[in-house]
């Protein structure tokens, strides 16, 4: 590919340095659908024979269907995915070959097949996650109300439904979809054309190969074009977003194994043993989950290492992009299948939840929220009347339903026998109406609304 500029060869350090074909082969499908798109405007637009580019596409398909049945060769003398094909190609057609590249770079070819690939990740990651709401949802229906304590600072807060907190999930997962649509709307712009930095003198059609390739539209400055991988960046952001999220899953689904609280029981298929303790039984892929949000991360922060300081336009850097984004989809893929699996199978103990729930004086709060209400105290006060009810139950050893009218009238004489019906962990979760609360019947209402926006059909 050198000869007419050096005299001599690449060194071997410089072989293997240079080299991409080890990870760029990936893009192989990408590669061929962007050739072909290019050398079908090539052949309308009169700057190659219609004959030069229909034996050039036909060639494409044959070392598609090369790559299909056998994978992509690695030569690193032809360094990249790009030369790969076009070599194989030359072998199949011949001279014509040559014509494939003409009005074209390797710098808006890779811009065109990587922005491609990232477009797909984007899509597959959205499905992946929707999937992962589905199971949510269906869970969360069969247990809206289900109790089970509300934590804050890992302490026993408030009692809420298992129900309720699956849900906090989902609408997590739809902020990730969001992001990820948001990101494959911000990649609808083709750089094929841009060729090297400055564009072309050949009369392309770049609105044609655009269209073809399924863009909106071509880009619309050529050093932008070969210089941006904000799309990259942007689909790590949203895939370190998620694996975030997947990681606070995971951490509770870990949390709720333990003997000490007994919340869970993961699937045997998730789950691994130990080669010494027999009763073993570990959540091991909850904990890969946690772990690999860890290098999702790093990928980000990889590519951003890359790009923050390179002048426009193109720079060898920048063949560092792929294996970041390559290494993080691959890791959110599975990470997303894990713990949709570990939410379609896990087996609640509903009975060990509420018992939990009982605990902690979850209910505190409602014995302040009863004194505001039925005792017109303002809240300030109420909240000091209900740590001295806590204080006294802690002293007893008794839980705040089981004081007695006698002790409650002690701490304030107008508390009377009606706040028994506000301390119990049912009364405390019913009440909470308010849009997005814990009430079952709210939960239930999220969820109707879920199924629809998933297009399930109503239960």
């Amino acid at each position: 590919m050198w000869g007419g500029r050096f005299s001599q060869g690449p060194s071997a350090i410089m072989r293997e340095i240079n080299a991409s074909i080890p990870f760029d082969k990936a893009l192989w499908r990408q590669d061929i659908a962007a050739s072909k798109a290019h050398v079908v405007m090539l052949g309308k637009q009169g700057i190659v024979s219609a004959e030069d580019a229909a034996t050039i596409s036909a060639g494409l398909d044959q070392v598609a269907a090369e790559y299909e049945a056998n994978g992509v060769p690695e030569d690193w003398d032809l360094e990249d995915i790009h030369m790969t094909s076009e070599s194989r190609l030359a072998e199949l057609i011949g001279p014509a070959a040559g014509r494939l590249h003409t009005a074209r770079s390797r710098n808006d070819q890779v811009a065109t097949d990587f922005k491609l690939w990232v477009r797909e990740a984007c899509l597959a990651a959205d499905a992946a996650l929707g999937m992962l709401q589905v199971a949510l949802v269906t869970r969360a229906e069969e247990h809206a109300a289900s109790i089970m304590p509300g934590f804050t600072h890992l302490q026993t807060a408030q009692p809420v439904t298992l129900g309720h907190h699956l849900m906090a999930y989902y609408e997590m997962a739809q902020r990730d979809r969001s992001r990820f649509v948001d990101a494959h709307a911000r990649a609808s712009q083709c750089p094929l054309g841009a060729a090297a930095l400055a564009g072309t003198g050949f009369p392309i059609d770049r609105e044609m190969t655009a269209q073809a390739l399924g863009f909106a539209m071509p880009t619309a400055n050529s050093l932008d074009s070969v210089s941006d991988r904000d799309f990259a960046l942007d689909y790590l952001m949203a895939a370190t977003q998620c694996a975030l999220h997947l990681s606070r899953l995971a951490e509770e689904m870990i949390i709720w194994a333990s003997q000490p609280f007994s919340f869970v029981t993961l699937p045997d298929a998730l789950s691994t043993g130990s080669s010494i303790m027999p009763q073993k039984k570990n959540p091991d892929a909850a904990e890969l989950v946690r772990g690999h949000s860890g290098r999702i991360a790093g990928c980000l922060t990889s590519l951003i290492m890359t790009m923050k300081g390179l002048p426009l336009a193109y720079s060898k850097d920048m063949q560092d992009d792929k294996p970041p984004v390559f290494e993080a989809a691959s890791l959110l893929m599975l990470c997303l299948a894990a713990m949709t699996g570990m939410v379609e199978g896990a087996t609640f103990r509903t009975a060990r939840m509420r018992e939990a729930a009982e605990l902690g004086y979850a209910t505190a709060t409602d014995l302040a929220d009863w004194l505001v209400r039925q005792a017109n105290i303002p809240f300030r006060e109420a909240h000091h009347i209900t740590g001295a009810a806590v204080k006294l139950a802690e002293q007893k050893g008794v839980a705040l339903d089981k004081l007695t009218i006698k002790d409650l009238k002690m701490i304030d004489p107008r508390i009377d026998e009606r706040v028994y019906a506000a301390l119990s962990v049912e009364a405390s979760v019913a009440a909470r109406t308010s849009h997005g609360g814990t009430a079952p019947d709210e939960v239930r209402k999220r969820v109707a609304e879920a199924r629809a926006a998933l297009g399930l059909e109503a239960s």
